[in-house]
């Protein structure tokens, strides 16, 4: 929808355009998912649910809800195929139940955790993937290179360890996406017609 509205239309468009996102997803999921992480590692179960709630509400529209979800319950469900996990099965059990969203981050939160992987590392990795996930689209949809998407990506993840510092130390009130020009994209991109990938 940036892209067709004619906001992202070139790589320098395309940069500050992800940058935002990035910074919005710091200071929601990657918040989150901190707070998911530390949780676990506390075994503190109620922490989890409560990381998993705010998760899903700073997101604005459906879509963004709905996709967090789907991919939570999705990450969720392979974890506990592959791992003995009593938590992360809780978790799903409770997804499942519709007890709790089953957000994206917050199973993060929990794979990593539960994998003793440190949650600088988590956090990374979730800033990568929203990067990722915005690149990789536009590579469809904006005249850009795969060039100009590497050098992007090369840019925006030296920003991560600077955003993990500020980051780490918010609690849920500090979470913050207010990002007007993004929800109102996610509005129209939610009754548009047009999608890259339908099923």
């Amino acid at each position: 929808t940036a892209a067709e509205e004619g906001l992202v239309h070139d790589a320098a468009t395309l940069e500050q355009y992800t940058q935002d996102i990035v910074r919005q997803a710091a200071f929601t999921d990657g918040v989150a998912a901190l707070h998911a992480f530390r949780s676990y590692n506390l075994g503190y179960y109620e922490g989890i649910l409560n990381a998993d709630r705010q998760a899903v509400l700073c997101k604005m529209n459906a879509e963004a809800r709905l996709m967090t979800r789907r991919m939570g319950k999705k990450l969720a469900e392979l974890f506990t195929r592959i791992a003995d996990d009593p938590t992360a099965a809780r978790w799903l059990a409770e997804i499942e139940a519709g007890r709790t969203p089953g957000s994206y981050p917050a199973a993060q939160g929990i794979v990593f955790a539960a994998n003793g992987i440190g949650e600088r590392e988590l956090f990374c990795s979730h800033q990568y993937g929203a990067i990722g996930t915005v690149l990789n689209a536009a590579l469809r949809c904006v005249r850009v290179s795969h060039y100009d998407t590497q050098r992007i990506l090369f840019r925006l993840s030296a920003e991560t360890e600077a955003l993990y510092t500020e980051a780490a130390g918010a609690d849920y009130c500090e979470m913050n996406a207010f990002a007007p020009q993004t929800d109102i994209l996610a509005s129209l991109h939610e009754k548009g017609t047009k999608r890259l990938f339908m099923n």
